[in-house]
């Protein structure tokens, strides 16, 4: 599913047209997006929870020259999976 596919999905699920929809995946992505560059958790209950995780600067080497690099400390996201999502998943 890609983001057309998701925006027609909650047009028909939610009777909008699919503008609103479209303004309404953008916010929701929005609002995820602006949380974590704020260093905050965003929960969603029974899906899951949205974070930010602190990655060390380490050692690396480049795989065609065998070059050590350094790869420098990074914030990246983060989502863990809730228990209604991982058992809608299963069954």
């Amino acid at each position: 599913m890609n983001k057309n596919d998701l925006i027609n999905s909650v047009a028909s699920a939610a009777g909008l047209s699919k503008i609103d929809a479209g303004r309404a995946v953008d916010a929701f992505t929005g609002a995820i997006s602006s949380a974590l560059a704020a260093g905050n958790e965003v929960r969603l209950v029974g899906f899951g929870t949205f974070s930010v995780v602190h990655r060390k600067a380490t050692m690396g080497r480049n795989p065609r020259t065998g070059e050590r690099i350094q790869i420098p400390a990074a914030r990246r996201p983060k989502f863990k999976t809730g228990k209604a999502l991982k058992e809608a998943v299963n069954n």
